[in-house]
C-alpha cells in the first residue's frame, strides 16, 4: 500500500530544495516551474515569496493531475530592500561588506497544492541572521572558500557561512536554506501523508 494519497512533485530543481525535502525520506518527483519571478509595485518581500511560492505550485501542476505540488520562494530583505543572489565573488564580496554588522531577514514561502480539488496552503516563514563586524580580507576568504554564488545574501548558512554570523533567530532552520520543513510536516500530515514514513 502506498505511503501517501498522491505522489509528492517538488517544484524547484534547486538542489538545496531536493536535498532538504530528502530528510523526509518520502518519494518525490522535481519539475522545473517556467514563472516570472520579478517582484510586483510594491509589494513586501513576505507577499513576493508566498505568491511565487504558489505560482511555481501552479505552473508545473497540469503536469501532474493526482498529485501534491511543493512550491518554495526566498528572499532576504535588508533595510527593506530585496537582496539578489550575486553571481560572482566580485558582488559577492560587496555584498557581504554591506551587511558587516547588519540584520538581515530571510522570507520563505511555501506552498502545499492538492492537484485534485485545486486548493492551496500558502504561507510564509521569516528567519533573521545578524552578522557580525566583517574586515575585508575576511570576506575575500570566505567567498573564495564557500563559493555562495547562488545565495542571495552571499552565504551558505549549512557551510562555512555559520562563521559570519553573532546570532540567528527563527522557528525553523531549515526554512534558511530553502524550504520550511517543520511547516510542510504538518501540512502533509493534514494531507494524509505519513511524516515519518512507516518503515519498510
Amino acid at each position: 500500500m502506498a505511503e501517501t494519497p498522491r505522489p509528492l512533485v517538488l517544484a524547484s530543481t534547486s538542489t538545496y530544495r531536493a536535498e532538504l525535502l530528502g530528510r523526509l525520506r518520502l518519494a518525490f518527483a522535481t519539475a522545473r516551474p517556467e514563472i516570472d519571478e520579478n517582484p510586483l509595485p510594491q509589494e513586501s518581500p513576505a507577499a513576493m515569496v508566498m505568491r511565487l511560492a504558489e505560482a511555481k505550485a501552479r505552473a508545473v501542476a497540469p503536469a501532474f493531475p493526482d498529485h501534491l505540488v511543493i512550491g518554495s520562494d526566498q528572499n532576504a530583505s535588508h533595510a527593506g530592500h530585496i537582496l539578489g543572489k550575486p553571481g560572482d565573488p566580485a558582488r559577492a564580496e560587496a555584498q557581504l561588506a554591506a551587511l558587516s554588522g547588519e540584520t538581515v531577514t530571510f522570507h520563505t514561502g511555501l506552498c502545499l497544492l492538492d492537484t485534485v480539488t485545486g486548493r492551496a496552503r500558502v504561507d510564509q516563514v521569516p528567519f533573521t541572521v545578524t552578522f557580525r563586524p566583517l574586515a575585508a580580507d575576511e570576506i575575500r576568504h570566505y567567498v573564495a572558500l564557500d563559493q555562495p554564488l547562488d545565495c542571495a545574501g552571499s552565504f551558505k548558512s549549512e557551510g562555512l557561512g555559520i562563521s559570519l554570523f553573532t546570532r540567528m533567530a527563527g522557528d525553523d532552520p531549515t526554512a534558511l536554506i530553502g524550504l520550511p520543513l517543520i511547516t510542510l510536516g504538518h501540512w502533509l500530515r493534514a494531507a494524509g501523508v505519513a511524516v515519518p514514513p512507516a518503515a519498510p
